[in-house]
């Protein structure tokens, strides 16, 4: 004989009916008709007795929902509002932190401006430095032709004007100093012969009087120590672009 076993009800099988339970929810959404139904009577009659009240309420009702309808619309867009302004400020912090250095980065120090003993150099390497001057603030074919039958030019560029530069260097002690038979000789050949429309002798020593007076006749500009120093350290402006004025000598 055999074992009779208990069927068990499938998943997703339907609920069987209940008559007890349908039979209540039918009796209370009856009630909930009949409630409301006397509640619209009651409400139509008080209308008919006292018109004015209810319109009165009718009207307040309405208020009150049109100012709750504006409400939840105004904390919605306070809402929206709020939210631009935060996703904006993590927008300026975003890039005020971008601007910022990074914490591991050392400013660079500015390089410090080298000052350089012209008058240890020898005439040549003291020619070469004035033309790398020349080159460093604007002249890019500057270069020195100086030597046997230079005619007083040792240094010739073309400036950022377009003007032919002509520069006599002149690598002297402070006992010896540019006299105006140095003038006059350059004078005679930096413009009839280089053709010179900027012309500057540049000296490690400095000048004498006379022959500061025919470069001012002349236009030619003369720069002695000091001035070689204030140029070659930035202080100063090149001397194509200085003018040819006199400058009285001590003693």
């Amino acid at each position: 004989m055999g074992i009779q076993t208990r069927r068990t009800a499938r998943k997703g099988r339907r609920p069987e009916f209940d008559v007890r339970r349908t039979a209540f929810g039918f009796a209370f959404l009856a009630l909930l008709i009949c409630g409301a139904g006397l509640a619209v009577r009651t409400a139509l009659r008080s209308a008919e007795r006292h018109p004015v009240a209810a319109v009165a309420s009718a009207v307040a009702l309405v208020a009150v929902a049109v100012v709750l309808l504006r409400l939840r619309r105004s904390r919605r867009a306070a809402a929206r509002t709020a939210a631009a302004a935060v996703e904006t400020a993590y927008e300026v912090v975003d890039a005020a932190l971008e601007e910022l250095p990074e914490a591991d980065a050392v400013p660079a120090r500015p390089e410090p401006v080298r000052t350089v003993d012209y008058a240890a150099m020898d005439p040549y390497d003291f020619e070469e430095a004035v033309a790398a001057l020349c080159r460093r603030d604007g002249c890019p074919d500057a270069d020195v032709v100086g030597g046997a039958g230079d005619l007083g030019a040792d240094v010739v560029g073309t400036t950022q004007d377009g003007r032919r530069l002509v520069v006599q260097c002149k690598r002297y002690t402070s006992d010896n100093k540019v006299g105006s038979q140095d003038l006059q000789r350059f004078g005679g050949t930096c413009y009839a012969v280089h053709g010179a429309e900027a012309a500057v002798v540049v000296t490690t020593g400095e000048f004498t009087e006379p022959a500061l007076e025919y470069a001012e006749q002349c236009g030619i500009v003369c720069v002695g120590l000091d001035e070689l120093v204030e140029w070659s350290e930035g202080a100063g402006p090149p001397p194509w672009y200085m003018p040819a004025t006199v400058r009285p000598v001590e003693g």
